[in-house]
Formats: C-alpha cells, structure tokens, sequence
C-alpha cells in the first residue's frame, strides 16, 4: 500500500486510519474526509480487495462522497467511512466485528458508522453492542426511521429518475420509458420494483444472473447478460451495484440519455462527467440520488441521542427533496456548461467550507 497522502484521491482528508487487530484477522481502514457539519457519518463497506491501495482508494473515495452527500442532503454531519479487508473467502466473525466496533468507539464520536456492502443489520447490531456511535439499528414498527437503508435509498433514485425522465424526456411519467438496472440488490431491486409499479420497461442485470431472473419473473421484466447490461439501447441507464462504471470504455458503450442511480462513485475520473455531458446524456450526480439511505439513518441516529421518536414521515418529507436539488443542479449545468457533476461538487465544497 503507498502511502495515502500520495493517493489521487486524497482530499486533504482530517484523519485515516489502518486498524489491525491481530488475534481477530481484523485489518480495516477508516477514512474521516471532513466533519466541519458534524460527526463523520458513512457506513461500512466488506470486501475483498486484489490489493490493499484498492480498499485505501474505496475508503479515500466514499468517505470523500459522504461529506458531498450529507452536505447536500441538508444533515448536520460530516463525511467519513470504512472498509473492512475480507480474505478471498469473505469469512466475518464476531471477534472481528467487535475489534472494529472497538476502533469505532475510539474515536469518541469522530466517525459514526452503518452498514454498506457486505455488512447487515445484524452486524451493526453487533457492533452497537460495543460502540454508540452506530446508525441503521434495527427498529420496530413501520413508522419508525432506521433500520435497513436500502428501501429508502431505492426510493430517492426512484424520484430522482422520475426528475430525470421529465427534464430530459419531457415526460410527466415513466410508464413505457425503458429504463436498464445494473445490480438488482437491496437499492436496484426497489428500484426496479417502483418503476414497475410506474408502468416503467425494464432490462435488469446482475452479476448473480438468478438474482435478477428472479426479480424479471416477479415483475415482468427482461433480463441481459452482466457484460451487455450497458450496451443496452435504452432511456435510462441505472448502475446500482459497484462503482467506476463510468469509465472511457463504459462511457463509449452506453446507448442512453440518461444515467442515474444508486452506486457510489460512478464517474472513474473526474473528466468522465464531461465527457457524459458532451455526449448529450444526462447524469445525476450519485451522492445526490442516492441520499435517501443516509437521510433515514442519521435521523435515526439524532432522534435515538435525543432520545425522541423518529417518525418515517420526516424521513420520506426530506427523501422528497431531492428531486428539487437535482433540478437545480441541472439547470445550473445547462446555463453555465458546467457538466452535472461540476455543478453538484462546487455546491457541495461550499457547504463544507472547501
């Protein structure tokens, strides 16, 4: 692993951290980009990296895109993340959790944690054993926020696509617009689900093909193949699994006029926004789409410190605006030819005092 602060993707971030816990097999990175709105506050990701500067480059990344993304989801947090190294075998064990939980609570308050891939409810659960500082607990009641973030999270980008098909299409609804979801998990199955509902077309794909078989049965979808998904002619274009889709060779294969969902970090480059931009495809930026797990976990988390309840509606109300935030974004684009993801950063460095 080189050394961070010689990394692409370092930000003048506040703090990052290896921890490595010998006797657990824990060998984890936790990133703090800025906390100048509050606490850091991004989850954990599971993963097996090929190499560590790979889970360096993920962690350096997405806690950059949590400090963008509470920002412009109006939340008094900050941004910051973790990634867990898994071996090729991706084994997890409670004493590996608990040494995590164990550097969480460390930090005092610095960073406060949630799931992501590769982590469930049940580890925060874990994890909040040891630790306050954890978001997205399990909660009773289907009133209450928190808990599994992927339905909220699919429901942001749902609207957020609804937004997208009305400024670029012109159309009032999604009923017939063929939309082509990659990663049919947690946040692209709901997704595919709403549209579905919307009377939307859709081409689903996952790297777990029985997955999205499953689903396409369910609602009456088609399916393609992982390494045609992108290729496919249609309105939209959905990447809802892992990021940096949004590369030369991805950008040159996609036959949309939009892009817009769920992953992280979607562009490689920065210049690959533009380069979108120039090919007339209109891109929501992804921290902003996205920002409906985030919203419902950290409401969780203020409303659990303040030991108050936390009701859904909140959660849904604020999950509403981001229809409104990614209108202005584009329309700040097509006035000053900026491209979307120009427009979404400067907005976002500003409100982190950058």
């Amino acid at each position: 692993m080189t050394a961070f602060w010689t990394e692409a993707d370092f930000d003048d971030h506040e703090l990052v951290q290896v921890v490595r816990d010998a006797k657990s097999g824990l060998t984890a990175i936790i990133a703090l980009h800025s906390t100048h709105l509050g606490p850091g506050a991004g989850g954990t990701r599971f993963w097996h990296y090929a190499d560590a500067s790979d889970a360096m480059r993920d962690a350096l990344r997405l806690s950059r895109g949590m400090s963008y993304k509470n920002a412009m989801a109006g939340l008094p947090m900050g941004g910051g993340k973790a990634v867990i190294l898994a071996n090729q075998d991706k084994a997890k064990t409670p004493e590996m959790l608990a040494a995590f939980a164990d550097a969480v609570d460390a930090l005092g308050g610095k960073y406060v944690t949630a799931e992501d891939v590769g982590i469930s409810e049940a580890d925060m659960a874990a994890v909040a054993e040891r630790t306050q500082f954890v978001s997205g607990l399990p909660v009773e009641g289907d009133d209450a926020a928190g808990g599994d973030p992927g339905p909220f999270t699919a429901l942001g980008i749902f609207l957020g696509i609804k937004a997208a098909v009305k400024h670029k299409l012109g159309k009032d609804s999604v009923e017939g617009v063929h939309v082509a979801i990659q990663g049919t998990g947690s946040v692209g199955g709901g997704v595919a689900r709403l549209l579905a509902k919307d009377g939307a077309k859709l081409t689903l794909s996952d790297i777990h093909m029985d997955r999205a078989e499953a689903l396409a049965t369910e609602i009456g979808a088609e399916t393609a193949a992982p390494d045609a998904i992108m290729s496919i002619a249609c309105d939209v274009f959905s990447p809802n699994a892992l990021g940096a889709v949004l590369d030369d060779e991805g950008i040159a294969r996609l036959d949309c006029q939009i892009v817009a969902g769920g992953a992280n970090n979607q562009l490689r480059r920065a210049e690959h926004g533009p380069m979108l931009a120039k090919r007339g495809i209109l891109y929501a930026p992804d921290y902003v789409i996205n920002a409906g797990g985030i919203i419902s976990v950290t409401l969780e988390y203020l409303c659990r410190n303040d030991k108050a309840p936390c009701d859904i509606n909140e959660v849904r109300k604020r999950i509403a605006l981001i229809p409104g935030r990614l209108e202005q974004i584009w329309q700040e684009s097509d006035s000053s030819g900026a491209s979307p993801d120009q427009v979404a950063d400067r907005m976002a460095q500003e409100l982190i005092g950058r």
